[in-house]
């Protein structure tokens, strides 16, 4: 296989349809991005686990292992950023892809313009992943031996969010919640009881400015309440306005 700048991102296409991976690729090479292709599922994972590109664009209809297991099998040994890329359109797929560990997904036929845009956010929200786990052992050996005060805490009810340590709490329990996770938190609680819309934390928390759908924000809402509320049937933390979007109780 062909050597890879190491000084650009690396985009992992995994397609079985040549004409897909031939656009893909001229678009992306042109963007500036190194890109590297697999053409079933068993070669996905071995390419992922060998050469661990920044992000994988995969599609869900693939020879010998189908893209939602590659999907699954992936996250479950690397944190990578993956946008789900089907022709299929029911919303059973992309639910289904965003709950095993996708970070978002686009529907064939996409346009070129909005697929570089969810590359882009994508890649830039795992950058401020990485800034964020240096940042959180840079705080935790610094606070080794003695006990800091911590300033940078947003606490509303039983929730509260350390921002320097990333932690979240409920009733002084921490809670393992994704970057997205923590971000839609974040964002709401920096303004308890303040509604916000769906395409707003799509905007602010996701990056995308036209592109997107809002039940991406739906699906990682339902996540969270499965950490946070004690019945998801009737949060009391994480509320819903309907027909509005979300907010966090005060």
């Amino acid at each position: 296989m062909e050597e890879v700048d190491n000084y650009k991102k690396t985009i992992l296409i995994v397609d079985d349809e040549k004409m897909i991976i031939n656009l893909l690729t001229h678009n992306l090479e042109k963007e500036g991005y190194n890109v590297i292709e697999a053409k079933d599922g068993l070669e996905a994972i071995d390419i992922a686990q060998e050469k661990k590109p920044d992000l994988i664009l995969l599609d869900i209809m693939l020879p010998k292992l189908d893209g939602l297991s590659v999907c699954k099998r992936i996250r479950n040994i690397m944190n990578v950023p993956i946008i789900m890329v089907t022709a299929k359109d029911e919303e059973l797929d992309k639910i289904l892809g965003l709950e095993l560990g996708a970070d978002d997904y686009i529907t064939k036929p996409f346009s070129v313009r909005e697929l570089l845009a969810r590359v882009k956010a994508n890649l830039r929200k795992a950058d401020v992943l990485t800034e964020m786990e240096k940042e959180k052992k840079l705080n935790e050996n610094n606070s080794e031996g003695k006990e800091l005060k911590r300033t940078n805490v947003v606490k509303v009810g039983i929730l509260t969010l350390d921002l320097d340590r990333f932690e979240v709490m409920v009733n002084d329990k921490v809670v393992d919640l994704t970057l997205r996770e923590f971000e839609v938190l974040k964002f709401l609680a920096s303004d308890p009881g303040q509604v916000v819309t769906r395409e707003t934390l799509l905007e602010k928390v996701w990056g995308y400015e036209y592109y997107g759908d809002i039940r991406t924000v739906d699906v990682t809402v339902r996540r969270i309440r499965e950490k946070i509320e004690k019945d998801t049937s009737n949060p009391k933390i994480l509320i819903t306005k309907r027909g509005v979007g979300y907010y966090i109780a005060t």
